[in-house]
């Protein structure tokens, strides 16, 4: 091993770098455990004590992190989700429906659309809210949107 629990350090600094460039927090909880295991190496313990402080310290910090709220990401569905799908949240307008679908020219071309549950048929504008296929639901707009599509 390096004099000085050098190895450690080394260790610590290109998990902290790789952490940076991933953006999740778990290279960081390991490079914790290789600083509890250069701390031990500072203490005097031996090589095979550093190793097993540094897997429990870099165990125990996996372990909250993700029981904590930054080790979970709620994931959206993906025809729900306005960073997949840029269409979400844009507004249209429908001028029949027909058993609550309609066929609108929406960017250009035609678009089933579908009113979801419990919506009115005479809103003047409506918003997407999901994206089935080519199929466009829609809920009535809260609020007049200046860039709405005309049918």
């Amino acid at each position: 091993m390096a004099p000085g629990g050098l190895f450690w350090w080394i260790g610590a600094g290109v998990l902290v770098v790789l952490e940076l460039l991933s953006g999740t927090f778990y290279l960081l909880m390991i490079a914790l455990g290789c600083v509890a295991a250069a701390i031990a190496h500072l203490a005097g313990a031996a090589a095979d004590v550093q190793f097993a402080v540094a897997a429990v310290v870099a165990l125990a910090a996996v372990l909250l992190l993700r029981r904590s709220r930054f080790g979970r990401r709620t994931r959206k569905e993906a025809s729900r989700n306005p960073d997949v799908n840029l269409d979400i949240g844009q507004t249209l307008a429908v001028p029949a429906w027909h058993a609550r679908r309609a066929r609108v020219d929406y960017r250009g071309a035609a678009w089933d659309v579908e009113l979801a549950a419990g919506e009115p048929e005479d809103a003047p504008l409506y918003e997407i809210t999901e994206l089935r296929g080519s199929c466009l639901v829609v809920v009535a707009a809260r609020h007049s949107n200046s860039r709405a599509t005309t049918a």
